[in-house]
């Protein structure tokens, strides 16, 4: 199920598994941060996995799922993230697309993007 898999992925991000998002991570992942950098899986796991930082439970807004064949689809939404990073409290609205191939039997984040919601 496409959906379970996104939230799956979602959830490794929030709890910090760094083992389940290396292996949902393609090596070859495109990363564009909210920033418009671009970047690959290291600094994705890296940025989801610092040590001190953690995170409040979100709530996604606007999901949609776009199935684009048998071996990809994207999934999207809305959310504010909040934490503490650094020993100070963050909060950002933002909105991401993270697209899904099946590589070899499973799926995998190939691409994701990230653009920063105005508060």
């Amino acid at each position: 199920d496409l959906l379970a898999f996104a939230e799956a992925f979602d959830r490794a991000q929030l709890t910090q598994d760094r083992a389940a998002l290396e292996r949902m991570v393609d090596d070859d992942l495109v990363f564009i941060q909210s920033s418009g950098e671009r970047a690959g899986k290291k600094v994705f796991i890296d940025g989801w996995t610092t040590s001190g930082d953690s995170y409040d439970p979100v709530t996604l807004t606007d999901r949609v799922i776009v199935r684009l064949g048998p071996d990809a689809f994207m999934a999207s939404a809305a959310t504010t993230l909040s934490g503490t990073s650094g020993g100070k409290r963050f909060s950002s609205s933002f909105r991401f697309t993270d697209t899904f191939r099946r590589i070899d039997g499973e799926w995998r984040a190939v691409h994701i993007q990230v653009t920063r919601i105005p508060t």
